[in-house]
């Protein structure tokens, strides 16, 4: 649907499965997004939740994906789609391979836009997923400079290892959380001081902040933090996220931050799950 809608990328966020592979999921938890307690109850944890690493790749190809709910099962977008239209689980092989197609027969040049989802996590489980999503993009001939691809990651330690250890040769951002939420253990704060945006402009090529990171929204009103500016002073691009017509800041409309983001901020892209709204928009300000 985003590529058929316009985006210039495809955002793939990355867990393993139990045998290795690489499915496109938001969290290692996939109880709030399947219906594994209903396939699978004898899978979940101590602690009450279903994980995608204790169930391989073709346990989770039979469960049904549907629309996020939280904890209680109500859904978490209401007005987003209700229904039970057979949805599965895909995999990063898949998506790769679904967007050269559709880049081959309408001839266009859409890129994937990859995050590793707690890596540091994964490997505690005992599986590396960044070293297995290197060897998936040099098996597609996906890692080099001109590939149309960006991985993303929270953790800063693997950032780092991702472009020094691994070899990682696409463009790679560094994501920007909130100290308090528990991504990684990084410094987020010292992160967004001129020191640590020259230690990630120095393995990384931009980053990927909260929007309300760059914007400070009150009352209706906002004004620029300066971290959009002292990201691109040093060199890195800024794709904050993310941009949701059904999630927008009280008092704010869609025009409003998206002009706050692109004409105020000057941010170099944005993360959306509404990229027919965001098309649209660049499109109309640039005079097509």
């Amino acid at each position: 649907m985003a590529y058929m809608q316009g985006a210039d990328y495809v955002e793939q966020d990355l867990v393993l499965s139990k045998d290795g592979h690489l499915t496109v999921l938001h969290d290692i938890h996939i109880d709030t997004t399947t219906d594994v307690a209903q396939k699978f109850p004898n899978r979940k944890r101590p602690d009450g939740r279903y994980y995608a690493i204790d169930l391989n790749l073709a346990e989770l190809k039979s469960l049904q994906v549907r629309e996020r709910t939280n904890t209680e099962q109500q859904q978490v977008y209401e007005n987003r789609f209700r229904g039970k239209a057979g949805f599965q689980i895909a995999t990063l092989a898949e998506h790769i391979q679904i967007i050269q197609q559709l880049n081959r027969q309408l001839n266009k040049n859409v890129g994937w836009y990859i995050e590793i989802k707690a890596p540091q996590w994964h490997l505690d489980q005992g599986q590396d997923i960044a070293e297995i999503l290197l060897n998936s993009l040099n098996k597609h001939n996906l890692n080099h400079k001109q590939a149309k691809v960006f991985v993303q990651c929270f953790d800063f330690k693997h950032t780092k290892r991702l472009r020094r250890e691994l070899g990682l040769k696409t463009q790679l951002v560094q994501l920007i959380a909130e100290n308090e939420w528990g991504e990684s253990d990084t410094n987020y704060e010292y992160l967004k001081t001129p020191n640590g945006l020259a230690e990630i402009a120095a393995v990384a090529d931009g980053i990927g902040p909260w929007i309300p990171q760059i914007l400070n929204f009150r009352e209706g009103q906002y004004v620029l933090t300066g971290y959009t500016e002292r990201a691109q002073a040093a060199g890195l691009l800024v794709h904050p996220y993310t941009f949701r017509t059904d999630a927008l800041p009280t008092g704010i409309s869609e025009q409003e931050l998206l002009d706050a983001l692109f004409q105020i901020a000057k941010v170099d892209g944005v993360f959306s799950d509404f990229s027919d709204r965001v098309v649209q928009y660049l499109n109309q300000i640039d005079g097509h």
